[in-house]
């Protein structure tokens, strides 16, 4: 089998009109192939409606891969992990609290073949088999680090198959036993995924199927970010020395990640710590840079050049030598600063009720992805001092009493406070955030908001108001009702640029909350770092004045957005 060069590159954590220079800097990089996820969430946002335009357009970025010479290996899931949220799967699965996922349930697999009747012959059309450049698909993803039902792995096969696919299946997984043993599938050719000793991971995949090529579909050369942690980067000699004798080996590689791009908006997923993941919640930044070798801006990094050598000596068929250079980026936006004159509270601007429950709903009964959720109900009294706790809080929340702001509460933290009721009664007010769902290991499937119930001592309280705040448009917001410096709180202002270009807006002195430029969700800051300014990309502007809305949930110390040139990841 040819070897195959390939770099991994998602297309929806890259803005349409920069995919193409992305996938320029692969081939100027060496490679041959780009490999793509494919996001059902995206895709399917809710029941039955699909979307594949804009970030969506999968065939167009399959095309456009092609027109610059590369091939693609394409994994449509369902299930992706992908430090994306809940793994790909959509977050409306997790409506019903008693759906299985990603096994052989006839309700499960009855949304997966709706989502395969529409993506699979996006793919099929684009098959090398039939003049494109499509040259391999995968079966599930990984799925040996989640279960063992050989009969929902082979439903899968034949679902791609019957669609009519008919270049190579593959399945990856972890190089262990276990994870081999569970999520291989007989007739379909096994890849490992890895960050280094290729040479005994390998021997492991030999040992499992002796007639499958040595092939590594995830070669970890960097690492991705959780909030709170350490930036994580790994040294480009290392790196370009592993993939040397991967390839000196004759061994198939894809590079995790060649460029990794942006969690956009609310994308980004999360992890659960300890050995078998099932520890303490673990939210991913709003970067995907993944210390890749073309960074989150698209320009090349030190491992970049490292590679491109290494690539050089290993580089099959009928392409130019020296590769093509890569393609000149224009300069960043100039330094400066975003005064935001404009204020807004959040309790405010809030939508309706959606209705009321014994028990506090979670966002997906609620019909919400993403977002808020103010819960509210009465305690009665008199009584003491006693402790309010939330069972199953995901993942954040402002508790107020009688209007007044009293704790920020936690998931795997703080997760109650003493609360008294001095009077006949009391308002209590949970405004919940939702971070990431967990992308990976056993605890997939991460409902969000009030998961529990919430507990007065020992007593539930019941009778609960709930008001979904959807974040994913900001435009009809009341500006001008009123003002406000603490707090949840909305601020505008305007970012006049001379023309397009790239830019980083940090946020010095705020502390948690989203960022919108034109509309377009940036995706999260917090100062609990490690990352220290947004991506901003040059599609999202305009000549002239740009509108830039932050939500802060916890205040600021001035309401002005910092225009950087350099990126700060930590």
């Amino acid at each position: 089998m040819t070897q195959v060069l390939s770099g991994a590159m998602h297309y929806f954590r890259v803005l349409p009109e920069q995919w193409r220079q992305r996938l320029a800097m692969l081939r100027a990089m060496g490679l041959d192939t780009v490999e793509t996820y494919v996001a059902w969430n995206l895709h399917e946002p809710r029941p039955g409606h699909f979307d594949f335009t804009g970030r969506a357009d999968l065939g167009r970025f399959l095309d456009l891969a092609a027109e610059e010479g590369l091939r693609a290996i394409v994994r449509p899931g369902p299930y992706i992990c992908a430090e994306w949220d809940n793994g790909g799967l959509p977050w409306w699965l997790l409506a019903d609290r008693d759906a299985p996922l990603r096994c052989h349930d006839e309700t499960f697999l009855g949304h997966v073949g709706r989502f395969f009747d529409e993506v699979i012959p996006v793919v099929a059309a684009r098959q090398v088999t039939r003049g494109g450049n499509v040259s391999m698909v995968q079966v599930e993803n990984e799925y040996g680090s989640y279960g063992s039902d050989r009969r929902y792995l082979a439903w899968l096969a034949d679902g791609l198959r019957e669609r009519g696919l008919d270049v190579p299946l593959f399945t990856s997984d972890g190089a262990i036993d276990h994870m081999l043993s569970g999520g291989t599938l007989p007739g379909v050719r096994a890849t490992v995924n890895f960050g280094s000793d290729p040479e005994g991971s390998f021997a492991e995949l030999a040992r499992f199927r002796p007639e499958d090529p040595p092939a590594c579909m995830e070669f970890w050369n960097g690492w991705f970010d959780h909030w709170g942690d350490t930036h994580t980067t790994r040294d480009a000699a290392e790196v370009a020395g592993i993939l040397e004798r991967m390839l000196a080996a004759g061994a198939s590689v894809n590079l995790y990640m060649a460029h990794g791009g942006t969690n956009f908006g609310t994308w980004a997923g999360a992890n659960l710590g300890g050995d078998l993941q099932d520890g303490e919640y673990q939210p991913t930044v709003t970067s995907y840079d993944y210390d890749a070798p073309i960074d989150e801006r698209g320009a090349p990094t030190e491992k970049f050049w490292a590679f491109r050598k290494v690539l050089a000596a290993h580089r099959q068929g009928p392409v130019p030598e020296p590769e093509p250079l890569p393609p000149t980026l224009p300069p960043t936006l100039p330094p400066g600063a975003v005064e935001l004159t404009q204020s807004l509270r959040l309790f405010d601007a809030l939508p309706p009720v959606a209705g009321r429950s014994a028990r506090p709903p979670t966002f997906e009964e609620l019909g919400l992805a993403h977002g808020l959720v103010l819960y509210r109900a009465t305690v009665h009294g008199p009584r003491g001092p006693y402790e309010l706790h939330v069972d199953g809080l995901a993942d954040r929340a402002h508790l107020f009493v009688d209007g007044e702001p009293v704790a920020v509460l936690e998931r795997d933290r703080l997760t109650g406070v003493p609360v008294a009721v001095p009077g006949p009664s009391a308002v209590v007010e949970l405004l919940v955030e939702s971070m990431g769902r967990v992308n990976y290991g056993p605890r997939l499937g991460d409902r969000k908001g009030i998961v529990g119930g919430v507990r007065h001592e020992r007593q539930y309280v019941h009778g609960w108001e709930a008001v979904p705040i959807p974040l994913d448009d900001v435009s009809g917001l009341p500006w001008g009702r009123t003002g406000a410096t603490t707090g949840p709180v909305f601020h505008r202002g305007t970012l006049t640029v001379a023309e397009p270009r790239d830019a980083y807006l940090a946020l010095p002195g705020w502390t948690k909350g989203y960022v919108w430029v034109n509309g377009f969700c940036l995706g999260r800051y917090w100062d609990r770092g490690p990352q220290r300014t947004l991506y901003l990309p040059w599609p999202l502007l305009r000549a002239g004045g740009n509108e830039l809305v932050v939500l802060e949930l916890d205040g600021c110390q001035e309401p002005v957005v910092e225009i950087r040139e350099e990126v700060g990841l930590g």
